[in-house]
């Protein structure tokens, strides 16, 4: 699933022209001519799994408080829009089944991060994975990843046949042991701790290498000749227009 990986894949959508990980984000991506998009899922109070990054609702709701102390019926009523421009008044926090129809419709290819609140990192994955197992068709281009490798060993253990993607900032020591004990299938590092060494050791797994978030095209030039698979980014159409003059 793993052979339609494009180089470039829209992060939280395209986070850059519309509000982070919204239906209308989604969109923006297709329309800037993303195959694949990157979303967060996360689960509220009452273990509903939604599209959220942060474990707090300031930042892009208009709600207070833990995510993890709302439940579904009062988060689908919040504004998830207005923060980012009022053209985007009224969007909502995605339920996960709702971004799964619209990615499946729009024919895109998905990277859904599972993003546990505190504490909850085995009940999101188990929610996340049995959602796609259910929702998601076994031809289409699906990569689950997380920071959380507790996350990863239960989606193994769950769906053994969906690719995962081992999510590291700053990588631990035994970093090559850890991807090979939960099967990761691709190595998502952080676009700023990369040079042509690391990313060389990277692949050395036989795995490919997909950085973020990379807005800058220059830097993105720089990852893909170091040797990286793809990046992610806020700004898809943007970028591929960039790197094309380049």
């Amino acid at each position: 699933m793993l052979s339609t990986l494009p180089r470039l894949i829209g992060h939280r959508g395209a986070k850059e022209s519309a509000p982070e990980n919204t239906l209308t984000s989604i969109r923006e991506a297709a329309r800037q001519g993303a195959a694949w998009v990157e979303i967060d899922v996360a689960l509220t109070r009452d273990g509903v799994p939604v599209v959220i990054h942060d474990d707090t609702l300031e930042r892009t709701t208009s709600g207070r408080g833990a995510l993890a102390a709302i439940d579904w019926a009062e988060l689908r009523t919040l504004d998830a829009g207005s923060w980012f421009g009022a053209p985007f008044a009224g969007e909502p926090v995605p339920h996960f089944e709702a971004l799964l129809d619209l990615v499946l419709d729009l024919g895109l290819g998905l990277n859904a991060e599972i993003k546990p609140t505190p504490g909850r990192s085995l009940e999101t994955a188990e929610t996340a994975i049995n959602t796609l197992k259910r929702r998601w068709p076994a031809d289409r281009p699906l990569l689950v990843s997380s920071f959380q490798v507790e996350c990863l060993e239960l989606a193994r253990t769950l769906a053994p046949e969906i690719p995962r993607g081992y999510l590291m900032d700053r990588p631990p020591a035994d970093w090559a042991a850890v991807a090979d004990r939960i099967g990761a299938a691709t190595l998502n590092v952080n676009q700023k701790r990369q040079t042509a060494e690391t990313i060389a050791a990277y692949r050395a797994t036989g795995r490919p290498v997909l950085a973020y978030t990379v807005n800058d095209a220059a830097r993105a030039k720089a990852l893909f000749d170091w040797g990286a698979a793809a990046v992610f980014t806020d700004a898809p159409g943007r970028l591929a227009e960039q790197l094309g003059r380049m």
